[in-house]
């Protein structure tokens, strides 16, 4: 028998809290495995530049929040049980998007359509439409159980915050199981299936719920403007309603638009300090996310043991964003400090690697310090809003939704507003200031509306803010102490929405750091120099050169050794690269990258060097695809089958790509590919094709020794004596009938990038 809503017990309604609380962490826990496997394959279709990178997020964000207000506007019709099995609904619904998402994103939407679609606003229109319908019913997923939930305005803000609490320490979850284990162990696809697992165990759960729920409809929702007893809903309130004002939702809305916008702003601003730290790992970001998002649920679970003691919730609110802002410049100021003065250079400089060992320990420690303390801080204002807001129970539903959509908004408007914009014009302290700014100015437009002691609360965190920022450090400053610059080395910084990059010159001689890593070196180091000169110098006519990643420019220089060669494409995914050599080049007019930024031979790309050939309709004599290690993020869809066979369609007849082979994985994959193989014996560089290679170590030494080609290469400072030893004795040579093994790395099993997981 269905209990009434007069004869229910506080024990069926404390167990229906407690299923619907493990269903919604299932569902966080699903959700955020969703998006990153999402985001990953939607990356290929897009590109993986910044610019792309913000138009995906974008999209998903819509979808929720368009979710979020279509339920909000339907939720309050509901019973308690038809609201639960509109989430039972939704939950199924994503868990069948899910299965399908693979050969619907990646085989049809990415591969198939892909290499059509080049305009953004194409790509956006695309990126929302393929994701509108899991993201539609995942933004419904909070209004619904809500409204199935809560039984009352008395303890709702506290209800809402234990739902949407645990969905968010799920989605933590969801983020380290993704980016630690599941997507290096298992696979991307497979990935989907666990996914998909748990979104049906969520609908399970919630529909063992259902026997303990009213079937009673709900009122609907009364007019804003009345203020006198309304008719008493399904499960009645425990208080009488409180006079409703027109435009306190309103108001509510934009303070909760603003703290969306923050805190991801934040989170885009500790992604890029972050990343630089863990020098760009796999790993990097679903360790920040899983931090911000455990740290943000046990904030929003620690206010519901007092929420409902606050009499005030507004100037809480803000005062708590202010708080946030402050907490995170004045971490910023204390890294900086441990960078100049306290050692923490030796473990976290752009000089030491940190994909293992200490100093990867010690970067997740970072992590936790930046990234926590804050996010516990935005966490605990999300009860606050809700209290502030629910002051009808016949709209409850309709609240919950208007106000679920601020936040996304606001987090949208973040991701673009600082992704593209403040940290292309700012750079990331630059961004943080200007974040600190708006709360300090929230926090003071509080003050002057407040009472008594709350007046006195913001006004002090507007002055913390105040302090915090004017310890922090100038951008350059930050990033010349994390790069290790001495006051008497030269060094060249760049920082945009693509990244940072900082050339350090000692004696005329150093590393171009890109994302904390060394990624080239001035000169132009011999390997590099080798990777450039080797395709121009096999092939028997180079017209045309296709170099992914530019880096400080020593594989495109190596490209233009031949005088046939007609034309070079150079795309580097890291645009503030050319910044670093125009600054470079400007102080150095004789150099070697001055003269090649001046020839008009090369054609410079900012841009992701894969999404160019897959959109791309230009074929290539040679394409070389500059050394990137494995261990970095996206690293994968270079190193991937897919990638080799995109590479492989681009090339013209006879046509060679080159490929540094830094696993043996690496090789394998190369060679289910390319039916023709050399791999040089002193140097982990591929060549293939899919014609017989005429290469001869003996004939490329000569070629070296050539005037023309020896001076090229001593312009950019290579020692040209130093590459005979690198090329000297038999390669080792692939035919179609030689044996190829099965372990290699797929756009969907990226197994080296993941290494953890996969022991290269």
């Amino acid at each position: 028998m269905v209990p009434s809503p007069t004869s229910a017990t506080s024990g069926d309604d404390r167990l229906a809290i407690a299923i619907f609380s493990a269903a919604f962490l299932a569902s966080g826990f699903a959700a955020l495995i969703d998006q990153i496997v999402w985001q990953r394959i939607l990356g290929v279709f897009a590109g993986s530049d910044a610019v792309t990178a913000a138009i995906v997020v974008g999209a998903f964000l819509l979808g929720l929040g368009v979710g979020s207000l279509a339920a909000g506007l339907v939720a309050d019709r509901f019973s308690a049980r038809q609201a639960a099995m509109a989430f039972v609904a939704c939950e199924i619904g994503v868990a069948i998007f899910t299965l399908v998402s693979k050969p619907f994103l990646y085989d049809w939407l990415a591969m198939e359509i892909g290499p059509q679609i080049r305009n953004q606003f194409l790509i956006f229109l695309f990126s929302f439409g393929g994701m509108l319908a899991p993201t539609f019913l995942m933004g419904c997923s909070l209004p619904f159980l809500s409204r199935a939930a809560v039984t009352g305005l008395d303890g709702a803000a506290r209800r809402i915050g234990l739902l949407y609490g645990l969905n968010t320490l799920g989605a933590g979850l969801g983020a380290l199981a993704a980016g630690w284990w599941l997507a290096g162990a298992l696979g991307f696809e497979v990935t989907l299936w666990v996914a998909a697992a748990l979104n049906l165990l969520a609908a399970a759960l919630a529909c063992c719920a259902l026997p303990l729920l009213s079937a009673e409809p709900a009122s609907a929702p009364q007019p804003a403007t009345q203020s006198g007893p309304r008719p008493t809903a399904a499960r009645p309130t425990a208080a009488r309603p409180r006079p409703v004002d027109p435009n306190h939702i309103r108001r509510w809305c934009v303070l909760v638009f603003v703290s969306g916008f923050i805190i991801v702003g934040l989170e885009i601003a500790w992604v890029r300090l972050l990343g630089v730290l863990m020098q760009g790992s796999a790993y990097a970001f679903s360790s920040i996310l899983a931090v911000f998002l455990l740290a943000d649920g046990l904030g929003i679970l620690a206010a519901t043991r007092w929420v409902d003691r606050v009499k005030e919730p507004r100037p809480a609110f803000v005062l708590i964003q202010a708080a946030a802002v402050a907490v995170s410049a004045l971490t910023v100021a204390l890294i900086y400090a441990g960078l100049r003065w306290g050692g923490l250079d030796a473990w976290v400089g752009s000089d030491a690697s940190r994909f293992r060992g200490e100093g990867f320990g010690v970067a997740l420690g970072l992590i936790v310090l930046v990234v926590g303390p804050p996010s516990f801080l935005m966490g605990l204002s999300f009860p606050f809003a809700q209290k502030a807001v629910q002051q009808d129970f016949a709209s409850l539903g309709r609240r919950v939704g208007f106000v679920q959509l601020a936040n996304i908004t606001g987090n949208a408007a973040g991701s673009l507003g600082v992704g593209l914009v403040s940290l292309h014009f700012l750079g990331m302290v630059g961004s943080l200031l200007a974040l600190g700014l708006g709360a300090c100015a929230l926090a003071l437009v509080e003050a002057s509306r407040s009472m008594g002691s709350w007046r006195v609360r913001n006004l002090a965190a507007a002055i913390a803010v105040a302090v915090s920022l004017i310890v922090m450090p100038g951008n350059e400053a930050f990033w010349r102490a994390q790069h290790r610059v001495h006051a008497s080395d030269a060094a060249y910084l760049a920082e945009n929405r693509s990244g940072v990059s900082l050339l350090r010159l000692r004696d005329g001689a150093g590393p171009m750091f890109i994302g904390g890593f060394s990624q080239s070196d001035l000169p132009f180091a011999t390997w590099h120099t080798l990777l450039g000169v080797l395709g121009p110098l096999t092939h028997p006519d180079p017209q045309d050169v296709l170099v992914i990643g530019v880096g400080v420019g020593g594989t495109p220089h190596g490209a233009g050794v031949r005088p046939e060669t007609k034309h070079i494409r150079a795309i580097e995914l890291v645009s503030p690269v050319y910044a670093v050599m125009d600054r470079y080049a400007a102080q150095h007019p004789s150099s070697a990258i001055a003269a090649m930024r001046r020839d008009p031979l090369y054609d410079w790309v900012a841009g992701d060097g894969r999404h160019d050939v897959f959109v791309g309709d230009r074929r290539w004599d040679v394409i070389q695809a500059d050394a990137v290690l494995p261990e970095s993020s996206m690293s994968g869809m270079l190193y991937s089958q897919e990638f080799f066979q995109l590479a492989q369609k681009a090339l013209k007849e006879g046509g060679l790509f080159v490929q540094w082979a830094p696993t043996q994985r690496t090789v394998d994959t190369f060679l289910s590919v390319f039916p023709h193989v050399v791999r040089l014996n002193n140097f982990g560089a591929l060549i293939g094709s899919n014609q017989p290679i005429g290469f001869d170590p003996d004939k490329l030494a000569e070629a070296l020794k050539s005037s023309h080609i020896a001076s090229h290469i001593q312009a950019g400072g290579t020692n040209v004596a130093a590459l005979a030893p690198m090329i000297s004795g038999a390669p080792i040579v692939w035919t179609p009938g030689s044996s190829r093994s099965k372990d290699v790395n797929r756009d969907l099993h990226p197994r080296d990038e993941f290494y953890f997981s996969r022991p290269r």
